[in-house]
């Protein structure tokens, strides 16, 4: 049985005085493939920025392997929404990825070893952009600064990764491909993953976490249109639209009954 690398227990966040997360619980298994959806505002990048150790719970606890999250966490690979603000400065595609490698509690400053310049140029190569190396970041198209980015979270081999609309700049082809890496890397990592993307997403996702304020968890789902339900339905007050039922027809047959 897979082991639980993410436990969240009655977790609230508030900002000056206004709640934004209410009583959340989630355990997220290896393995799985979380995708986190819901209206703008819902809460879902306060949540991630939670995970991440970037914020601290106004009540509640996350733990991550059996601890509290650290901003500094190399076993977690981190892909931003917003990418352009903190991309415009003079460097490379591959001074970016070596960023991945940086561990304060290393002695050396990161990208100094030649393992390191290894180990990000393999990133650079899983994205399909390994010949853009030596090119300034500013010099790339959106799609392919998104790709470094997703690079830089993997060079550490993380065991979690967390992308929050990790898509939003790739075109349409780039997007199955994306979406194809992320099933092969889906093998031998957890992946949370925020989207408004629920069409594809359904494809690809394990368990659905719809969070508006409150968060209704699906470890099994029907269809994309449990997905498009939950998107427009789901609300603070209403218990989610998303069936939570397995697509296997006689775990269907045991949860018809539970009015869900």
């Amino acid at each position: 049985m897979s082991e639980p690398i993410i436990e969240i227990t009655d977790l609230c966040f508030s900002y000056s005085g206004k709640e934004v997360l209410h009583s959340i619980d989630l355990t997220v298994y290896e393995r799985d493939f979380v995708a986190i959806i819901g209206p703008n505002g819902g809460g879902k990048t306060t949540l991630i920025k939670l995970v991440l150790g970037l914020l601290k719970p106004t009540r509640g606890t996350i733990m991550i392997r059996n601890r509290p999250p650290r901003s500094n966490d190399t076993t977690l690979g981190y892909v931003p929404q917003q990418i352009d603000h903190n991309l415009s400065f003079p460097a490379t595609a591959l001074d970016i990825v070596l960023m991945g490698k940086h561990n304060p509690d290393r002695r050396r400053f990161f990208g100094d070893a030649k393992e390191d310049r290894q180990e990000a140029l393999w990133a650079l190569e899983k994205m399909g952009i390994v010949e853009v190396a030596d090119r300034k970041i500013t010099d790339l198209s959106g799609g392919q600064r998104q790709r470094v980015l997703i690079a830089r979270a993997l060079v550490s081999r993380p065991e979690l990764l967390v992308l929050d609309e990790p898509t939003a700049s790739i075109d349409t082809k780039g997007q199955k491909d994306f979406y194809n890496l992320l099933r092969e890397l889906n093998d031998t990592l957890t992946i949370l993953m925020v989207s408004h993307d629920l069409l594809t997403i359904a494809s690809y996702a394990k368990s659905i976490a719809c969070v508006n304020k409150r968060l209704h968890y699906h470890q099994t789902f029907e269809s994309s249109g449990d997905l498009l339900n939950a998107f427009y339905s789901c609300s603070v007050e209403e218990i989610c639209p998303v069936t939570s039922v397995s697509r296997n027809p006689q775990a269907k047959q045991t949860a018809g009954g539970r009015g869900e």
